[in-house]
């Protein structure tokens, strides 16, 4: 059985899909661009900001289900260019400090809204 996952304490989704979903353990998290929950408009002008931003969004998600950034076992990363791995990285470092989950990073041709990064995230709550 699956729970759809909804707060406002992130940015609502922008199209056809949840801000996440519940099956048994697992917790999915669609992926964070960096809007402001309260606005919807994007925030940061360069890749760390936005990284910033989109690392705060998936905080309130998995905070909105009892669960902290310990929890989560798997990432993915979509950057727009390589040049901005390191300036994301360094950012990720300080919400990612131990227990490191798996990850990929990926860089696109474009994503929503002109986003230089979106980051999507699974966690289990066991």
């Amino acid at each position: 059985m699956k729970k759809i996952i909804n707060t406002d304490k992130a940015p609502g989704a922008i199209g056809p899909y949840s801000q996440g979903v519940c099956a048994g353990p697992f917790f999915f998290f669609s992926g964070q661009i960096p809007l402001d929950p309260a606005t919807g408009q994007m925030v940061g002008s360069d890749a760390a900001s936005q990284a910033e931003r989109v690392l705060e969004n998936v905080k309130a998600l998995l905070e909105s289900q009892g669960l902290s950034f310990k929890d989560v076992v798997k990432t993915t990363v979509f950057i727009t260019d390589m040049a901005n791995f390191a300036a994301v990285n360094e950012v990720y470092s300080r919400y990612f400090t131990e227990d490191y989950p798996a990850r990929s990073c990926v860089a696109v041709a474009a994503l929503p809204k002109g986003a230089l990064v979106e980051i999507e995230v699974v966690a289990y709550k066991g």
